[in-house]
């Protein structure tokens, strides 16, 4: 018999249909809603005030589920069962993780993510890789950043493989999409950043600019197969460059953007006042 506190209802084929949806990004567009998949994922989005519509449970999980589900009805969130093949309608994995949620998009506008006292901040510009994307996300969350922006030519941050990449972090942190590169910048200067922008060939080496790494930065990031261009470079006050002491050629955006947060994000902790 199963406890009553686990028992859920089937979605109306209207519901279902309209979560489908959400694997196009017109539709995500057009509704300003998207899927968040996975326990961690919906976990965290449920600890943001009114971002949840819906949640959907894999019916063989619910019991691997319970905290989710109360989370759930103590949000007021509308919440659902669904069979194997159900859920795998409003999955974009191969192996679906057993829970979904459609939840609202939060990003902010760039005024209000960029203000005054900001210390730390990601810009990506024209990175086209989700995975890519939602990882970078992951570490500016980790390493305590203020923000995430997105450049108009970026992917979209509510892919579901950025999101799903974000482990959740997509929830933690301001996220501005659809600017223009150097608007942010401008933002960002105007706030009292110094402007890094990664550039494997020519750049600064990292590990040279110990005595600038503590003061409030936004890094640069550029594109997967081709950084940043030239015009773009000159926007930065400093072109930076991470050493490679072995034999690989370069490394992937997300472990260069993972090792220039920890660089700036350790040299500003160590440099506030001890308590």
């Amino acid at each position: 018999m199963v406890p009553e506190r686990l028992e859920l209802l089937e979605p109306s084929q209207a519901v279902l249909r309209a979560a489908r949806a959400l694997l196009r990004r017109n539709d995500r567009r057009d509704t300003g809603t998207f899927l968040a998949e996975g326990p961690q994922a919906v976990r965290e989005a449920l600890k943001v005030p009114h971002v949840v519509e819906s949640v959907f449970f894999r019916w063989a999980d619910v019991h691997d589920h319970v905290e989710l589900l109360d989370a759930a009805r103590a949000a007021g969130v509308a919440h659902y069962a669904l069979s194997e093949q159900n859920l795998a309608t409003i999955s974009d994995t191969v192996t679906p993780q057993g829970v979904v949620a459609v939840c609202r998009m939060l990003d902010v506008p760039l005024a209000e993510a960029i203000t005054p006292g900001v210390k730390l901040v990601v810009i990506c510009a024209q990175i086209r890789d989700p995975g890519n994307a939602g990882t970078v996300i992951r570490c500016a969350d980790a390493f305590g950043a203020d923000a995430v922006i997105l450049s108009a030519d970026s992917v979209e941050v509510y892919n579901p493989k950025t999101v799903r990449a974000s482990v959740g972090s997509i929830f933690h942190l301001p996220l501005v999409t659809g600017v223009d590169l150097a608007e942010a910048i401008d933002a960002c200067r105007a706030a009292g950043l110094q402007v890094f922008a990664t550039d494997g060939e020519t750049g600064t080496d990292l590990t040279d600019l110990t005595d600038r790494l503590a003061r409030p930065t936004a890094w640069v990031m550029g594109n997967e197969s081709w950084g940043l261009p030239v015009e773009h470079l000159r926007l930065a006050d400093t072109t930076v460059a991470v050493p490679i002491y072995g034999k690989a050629e370069s490394l992937n955006l997300a472990t260069a953007a993972a090792v220039c947060l920890f660089a700036s994000a350790g040299a500003q902790h160590s440099a506030q006042p001890s308590a």
